[in-house]
C-alpha cells in the first residue's frame, strides 16, 4: 500500500482512513511520527531517521502535528523503532512518538508543498554522507577521526561524591541528540564514560554545553572531550554499557564491557566497577538551570519519595525510590529482615509484604539513588534458598494500612529507626558499601569480647565459620568468613544489632576483604 495524494488532503488526512494508522502493525519502512511541534522544520524531522540509514522521503502534516518518514530499507526502520522504544525522541524539547505505518511507501510526487521536504532531504543526506566519509579521510594517528570531528565523546566525572549511573548520563546527553551507545568504566580511580552520538554535530553541541558543568551542586563535575574513536563496539547491554540500537545483546554478567579492539585502542583494559564517595544529599541539585536545552534541577533530597531529573523546558522524569522485591520465601521473610538487609545500601523508610502475594514486597528507600544502589547489589542474590529479583517499582510511595485495615503486621514504617546507617552526613558508612560476600565485617565489639565468643555466636545461630580474625590495630572490629554468600546474607539479617552487653550492639556489614 502506498501513501498517495488520493489518500491525503493537501495538509491533512481523511479522518476515517487515518484511524487505522494508530493500530499496531507489521514493520514497514514508512514510519508515522506523532505529536510533532507545529514550528518544527523538515530537517529536524529527517534527523530522527538519519542515524539509522538513508531517509528516502518525507511527508509533513503540520496541521495535524504529524509526519511520515520513509527509510531506504525496512531493516533501518526496525532498528529506528527499536531504538526509540527505549529512548523517547525529542524535537524542540518536546517528546514525539514513532510507530510503523500501515503504508509500505510514500508517494508524494503530486502533493503540493513538497519542494521544501525534498530540498531538506537532499541537504541532510548530503551532510550525513559527508560525515560518514570523514572517518575514512580525516584520520588521526590511531586511525580514528581527528579530534573535534568524532561523534564519540569521552566523559570524566570529577569530584564524584554521588553515584552517576549510565541512565543519568543518557538523560543528560540525549537532550543534545540521539545517543546510540554508552560505555562506563573506571580509569585512574575516576569514573568515566564513552558516549556515541548519531551525528558529530550532536557531540559538538553537547561538549560546548556540558563541559565543566556540575551534575549536582558543588560536585560530580563533567569533563567532556572528543574521543579519537569514531564508533563504539558494545558487547553487552547492562548497567555498565548499552547499545540502544541493539536490544538483542546479552547482559554478559560480570564480563568485560570493552571488546579487545577497543581495549587495544585505549592501551589497556579498564575495569568498570567503582565505589562512589557520597556526600550529604539534602541539598544536591543540578546546577545547569540557565543553559537553554541543558539541565534543570535534579533534586535528590533525603526526605523525597522520588528523585526528579528535570531538563529545561520539559516535563520532569520521575525516578522512583520504591523497590519491588519478588521470589521471596513467604514463610521465612519479615519486614524487619528486609529492612536490615536493604539498609546496608540505604536508609529504608517503609517495607510492605504484599497481603495476597507474600512472595513479593515493596521497599521504600530514602531516595532514588539508594534504591538504584540496593537494586544493583541485591538483585539475583540468594535468600532462604531462592534467587530474589529486585526492580524499580512503578509506585512512588509505600502506603501504610488505614486504621482498622487487616494487615497481619506485613507493613512497617522504619522512617524513625535508630538503625539507619546513612543519616549522618559524611559517615564512613558511605565509603564502605560493598556487594554481598561470604566475609562479614564486624564492628562495635566490646573490649572484653573474645574471638571464641563471636565464633560461637555465629556457629550457634547455624552458620559455618570458616575463618575469623580481629583487626590488629583495633579490636573493636573483626572479619568473619562464613560458608557461602547466602549464609552471610542471612547472618547479617539475624545478627546485625545483636546485643553483646556492655551497652554495645554488634554492627555487621559486607566486607571487601577476605581472610
Amino acid at each position: 500500500m502506498s501513501l498517495s495524494f488520493s489518500f491525503l488532503a493537501a495538509n491533512g488526512t481523511d479522518s476515517k482512513t487515518y484511524k487505522g494508522e494508530r493500530s499496531p502493525c507489521d514493520p514497514s519502512r514508512v514510519l508515522h511520527v506523532r505529536k510533532v511541534p507545529i514550528e518544527v522544520s523538515e530537517a529536524e524531522v529527517i534527523s530522527l531517521g538519519v542515524p539509522f540509514g538513508k531517509v528516502t522521503n518525507l511527508l509533513m502534516l503540520k496541521g495535524k502535528n504529524q509526519a511520515f518518514i520513509e527509510m531506504a530499507s525496512e531493516e533501518a526502520a526496525i532498528t529506528m523503532v527499536n531504538y526509540y522504544t527505549t529512548a523517547t525522541p525529542h524535537v524542540r524539547n518536546q517528546p514525539v512518538y514513532i510507530q510503523y505505518s500501515n503504508h509500505r511507501e510514500l508517494k508524494t510526487d503530486n502533493l503540493p508543498n513538497q519542494g521544501r521536504a525534498q530540498a531538506a532531504l537532499q541537504a541532510v543526506n548530503a551532510v550525513h554522507s559527508g560525515n560518514m566519509s570523514l572517518s575514512g579521510t580525516a584520520t588521526g594517528s590511531d586511525g580514528g577521526m581527528m579530534p573535534g570531528q568524532s561523534p564519540v565523546l569521552r566523559i570524566i566525572v570529577e569530584n564524584l561524591y554521588y553515584p552517576v549511573s549510565l541512565e543519568v548520563l543518557h538523560q543528560i546527553f540525549s537532550k543534545f541528540g540521539t545517543v546510540l551507545k554508552i560505555i562506563t568504566f573506571t580509569k585512574n580511580n575516576q569514573f568515566q564514560a564513552l558516549l556515541q552520538y548519531a551525528d558529530p554535530m550532536n557531540a559538538h553541541h553537547a561538549k560546548v554545553a556540558l563541559d565543566g558543568q556540575n551534575i549536582y551542586n558543588g560536585c560530580c563535575t563533567l569533563r567532556v572531550e572528543f574521543s579519537k574513536l569514531t564508533s563504539l563496539n558494545v558487547k553487552y547491554n547492562n548497567d555498565k554499557s548499552r547499545d540502544f540500537t541493539r536490544l538483542d545483546l546479552p547482559s554478559g554478567d560480570g564480563q568485560s564491557t570493552l571488546d579487545p579492539s577497543m581495549q587495544t585502542a585505549f592501551g589497556k583494559t579498564y575495569t568498570h566497577t567503582y565505589i562512589g564517595k557520597f556526600a550529604s544529599h539534602d541539598k544536591m541539585r543540578l546546577s545547569m538551570q540557565t543553559m537553554p536545552g541543558a539541565l534543570g534541577p535534579l533534586t535528590i533530597p533525603s526526605s523525597a519519595m522520588t528523585g526528579r531529573m528535570t531538563i529545561h523546558g520539559m516535563a520532569p522524569t520521575v525516578i522512583h525510590s520504591v523497590l519491588l522485591v519478588s521470589n521471596l520465601s513467604p514463610d521465612s521473610i519479615s519486614p524487619h529482615g528486609l529492612f536490615i538487609l536493604f539498609g546496608v545500601y540505604g536508609d529504608v523508610h517503609r517495607v510492605k509484604i504484599l497481603f495476597n502475594k507474600k512472595e513479593n514486597a515493596l521497599i521504600q528507600m530514602a531516595d532514588a539513588t539508594q534504591a538504584q544502589l540496593a537494586m544493583s547489589h541485591l538483585n539475583g542474590q540468594r535468600l532462604h534458598g531462592k534467587v530474589i529479583r529486585v526492580t524499580i517499582s512503578k509506585h512512588q510511595t509505600v502506603q501504610l494500612p488505614r486504621e482498622g485495615q487487616e494487615d497481619q503486621g506485613l507493613t512497617k514504617d522504619f522512617s524513625g529507626s535508630p538503625l539507619h546507617r546513612f543519616k549522618k552526613p559524611g559517615s564512613k558508612n558511605f565509603q564502605n558499601i560493598f556487594p554481598p560476600s561470604a566475609t562479614l565485617h564486624l564492628s562495635n565489639i566490646p573490649p572484653s569480647t573474645t574471638d571464641d565468643f563471636l565464633k560461637d555466636l555465629f556457629a550457634g545461630s547455624g552458620y559455618t565459620v570458616k575463618a575469623f580474625k580481629f583487626f590488629q590495630k583495633d579490636r573493636k572490629m573483626a572479619l568473619i568468613q562464613l560458608g557461602s554468600v547466602e549464609e552471610a546474607i542471612q547472618a547479617l539479617i539475624d545478627l546485625h544489632n545483636h546485643d553483646l552487653g556492655e551497652n554495645h550492639h554488634l554492627r555487621v556489614s559486607f566486607s571487601k576483604s577476605t581472610i
